[in-house]
């Protein structure tokens, strides 16, 4: 353990006794959102995003020292295990080094060198291989191990089978492996050629003669090669001079003199015909996963300022879900997401149905006072968009749109859960609902469909599943916990990713509160079937009650801090009353200048946790969402064709990858800023300036209908 935890404080930079601190919170059950918000004293106020670091490289470190023990028994129970082999598999950084130095003791499927040992070659290849220098008759110790009924027919029999032994052991030997991966990482390159000869066009273009070494491959080259490959239009493959790996190997293995010319043969043989074509697959493999991880926490990047959009909240709002052959599907929902009305329109199936469409849904706005129109981004929106401009002006203006990602909102709608939330509504009728409510509350809507279907990633797909939902379950558990939860208001979905929540104990609450009413204070889930002492103390402070006659049940302040609070405020002459009515504001100023130190040490509570009670005093109820740029609302629509170079235009950022952003400029087309127009500064990724969700100037670059590309830059002609 104190070995872990030194390793662990070195690999982040932080002092080991609040790893310790840290590692022990997650033994006892803590989860992250609750160790970052309100374990700060005991972690020295790491954020949400180190701790998962942490928690992640844990998980690691305890897997490798669990293979290391396995490891070391199984050689054991060969009688195989030195002091000095013990040491190397201790010392051991990676599970891929411990793989390496198991080699020669796995036990192997049947090969050529198995197939010599059955013979009796094996004491023979180590006559050549371990006694090279004194071995000088080669030739003379084969001729002693030729045997007919063995299948040893002759001299030249006996040393093939002995160099076959040979060349699997240096292919085993893991000092080989080593040098040869260390030449592959300086020298070795990507390559990529298109699989037939004179190929069409295709996205793989780039690819069809690409090389590139292997330590500037880009994440997403990588990727799309992989892609290419598997769609049978790219061959791919590592390349190393022969030569020179040739010679890295003999350096490690030849001895001096007698034997040398076998053991030399053996060695290239290790190399062309093992070695090689293993260390490829391992380069290939190593190429795929530091890409699939690049692209998961590219993902979880974009993830996370999608889903903290600020809400467009309390405002009627009818949701539009574009389609051709099934019309556009319209559900209208009032301020808290209740559906008012559900209707179908056919805007796309001719002027006559357009007109009738934009009839229809004149008497819904001004039926039910819809201030906001907000339309999905899939097919026919750009139709959708048209009709809902003519909309706007028909009925006088006072109502604006905004186009909606609808990424997500068929599988929400075929899903159990939209089936149970809406019995009386179909398939189709669900989704206008969901993307009505993804504008009023993108967090309380997106919470509902996997993380991976949302769409804000690339090569999503061919990322190994379980490590990208891990990854993307963590940040929403992050900005669920990060916002807070109205307890009398939020779906079971929605409670089920608050800290300390699941499945079962988020319907248990659902299903109290139907019963019973309202809660009344935090302290009531408690009365909640399954929901413990140690759930309620993961969970309280993100939970939020605004009916509570407590004012603090409407904060992010623990309950385990209330009497904290109430010392806080005594001291620097206000009450609960003072902060519900929201006449505290020089509590910051008079804590101050009592020394926030005394005064937290007065408080029984650490000074960052008195900082943060400080902050949510201030604000009951707040939103952190609200602190973001709003999003574009328009009453007018652009075509591709009215785009000119130089034109400026406002955007939303709607996609970050490693090669740019993808920008919605309101034209149905999203537009590419390429990551050298971001900014004049040289930048690694795109992320380092932009995320989902900015709001940004552009400039048109260039336009390509034909194509439907949009060339944008963010740096003023």
């Amino acid at each position: 353990m104190e070995l872990l935890i030194q390793a662990l404080a070195k690999e982040l930079g932080r002092p080991e006794v609040h790893i310790k601190n840290v590692i022990d919170l997650i033994d006892e059950g803590a989860t992250i959102p609750f160790i970052a918000r309100y374990r700060k004293e005991l972690h020295g106020s790491m954020d949400d995003q180190l701790l998962r670091t942490l928690a992640d490289r844990l998980q690691y470190l305890r897997n490798l020292a669990q293979r290391k023990e396995e490891v070391k028994n199984s050689i054991a129970g060969q009688d195989k295990l030195t002091d000095e082999l013990a040491a190397a598999i201790d010392a051991a950084k990676t599970l891929a080094e411990v793989e390496d130095l198991y080699r020669p003791y796995k036990q192997k499927r049947r090969t050529r060198a198995t197939m010599a040992k059955e013979k009796g070659l094996e004491s023979l290849a180590l006559l050549y291989f371990a006694n090279g220098e004194t071995c000088t008759d080669p030739e003379g110790a084969a001729a002693a191990y030729v045997d007919p009924e063995k299948g040893v027919e002759t001299i030249a029999d006996a040393i093939q089978g002995a160099s076959d032994i040979i060349a699997e052991m240096i292919s085993d030997d893991a000092n080989v492996r080593k040098e040869l991966k260390d030449l592959y990482h300086k020298r070795a390159l990507l390559v990529s050629k298109a699989a037939e000869k004179d190929p069409e066009d295709s996205v793989y273009r780039l690819y069809y003669d690409f090389s590139a070494p292997l330590s500037k491959a880009q994440g997403h080259q990588v990727l799309a090669i992989n892609r290419g490959e598997n769609e049978g239009i790219l061959k791919a493959g590592v390349e190393l001079d022969g030569d020179t790996a040739r010679i890295t190997v003999r350096r490690c293995v030849v001895p001096g003199v007698a034997a040398m010319d076998i053991v030399r043969a053996a060695a290239d043989d290790a190399y062309d015909r093992l070695l090689q074509p293993s260390l490829e697959r391992e380069m290939r493999a190593e190429l795929t996963d530091a890409a699939a991880e690049g692209a998961i926490q590219n993902f979880a990047l974009n993830l996370r300022p999608l889903l903290m959009q600020p809400p467009v909240k309390g405002k009627v709002t009818m949701g539009l879900d574009p389609g051709y052959r099934m019309g556009c599907k319209v559900a209208v929902v009032d301020g808290t997401g209740k559906v008012l009305d559900t209707t179908v329109v056919y805007p796309t199936h001719g002027q006559r149905q357009k007109e009738e469409a934009i009839t229809a849904l004149s008497r819904l706005i001004a039926k039910h006072k819809v201030v906001h129109l907000a339309i999905g981004n899939g097919t026919a929106s750009r139709e959708t968009e048209q009709m809902a401009v003519e909309l706007i002006h028909r009925v006088g203006g006072g109502v604006s749109y905004a186009m909606v990602n609808e990424a997500g909102a068929s599988v929400y709608s075929a899903s159990k859960l939209a089936a149970e939330e809406f019995p009386e509504y179909d398939v189709n009728l669900r989704s206008a609902v969901s993307i009505a409510r993804r504008l009023q509350d993108p967090l309380a809507e997106l919470v509902k469909i996997d993380p991976k279907a949302i769409g804000v990633g690339q090569y999503q797909h061919d990322m190994p599943q379980a490590r990208l939902s891990q990854t993307l379950d963590g940040v929403v558990e992050d900005c669920v916990n990060g916002v807070g939860v109205d307890l009398n208001t939020a779906s079971a979905p929605l409670l089920a990713r608050v800290s300390g929540l699941n499945g079962t104990t988020a319907k248990n609450i659902v299903k109290f509160r139907e019963e019973n009413g309202e809660f009344a204070s935090r302290k009531q889930i408690l009365k909640v079937p399954k929901l413990g002492p140690k759930a309620f103390e993961q969970c309280a402070g993100f939970l939020r009650v605004p009916e509570s006659k407590n004012v603090l049940d409407n904060t992010g302040v623990h309950p385990e801090s209330y009497p904290a609070t109430e010392k806080l405020l005594t001291l620097c002459g206000y009450s609960l009353g003072d902060v519900k009515a929201g006449v505290i504001g020089e509590l910051k100023s008079r804590a101050e200048s009592l020394g926030l130190d005394k005064l937290a040490a007065d408080c029984g509570v650490g000074a960052p946790t008195l900082s943060d009670i400080i902050k949510e005093l201030g604000k009951p109820g707040r939103d952190p969402r609200d602190e973001l740029p709003p999003p574009i609302l328009r009453t007018d629509v652009l075509e591709m064709k009215d785009l000119k170079p130089g034109m400026e235009l406002q955007g939303t950022v709607r996609n970050v990858i490693d090669f740019g952003v993808f920008v919605d400029i309101g034209v149905h087309q999203d537009g590419l800023v390429h990551i050298s127009q971001i900014c004049d500064r040289f930048i690694k990724h795109p992320s380092q300036v932009l995320s989902v969700g900015d709001v940004v100037t552009v400039w048109v670059l260039e336009v390509d209908e034909k194509k439907k590309r949009i060339g944008l830059t963010m740096k003023k002609p």
